[in-house]
């Protein structure tokens, strides 16, 4: 458990990035769970959800 807070508090971003990519992954997901997809289009479109919330992770530490 120290471990895990260690690596959280050494990658403040990384961590949010996972977090976020996570989240917007299992929403994801879970609201296209109906759609006629194809696999290679909701493994794009999962791929596509880390990248974004990696660009959104990044934009917030601009401050």
């Amino acid at each position: 458990m120290a471990f895990l807070k260690r690596l959280l508090e050494a990658h403040p971003l990384l961590s949010a990035w996972l977090a976020l990519s996570i989240g917007m992954v299992a929403i994801f997901l879970w609201a296209s769970r109906d759609a006629a997809l194809l696999p290679m289009q909701r493994l794009a479109l999962t791929v596509i959800s880390v990248i974004v919330a990696g660009l959104c992770v990044w934009i917030i530490s601009w401050e």
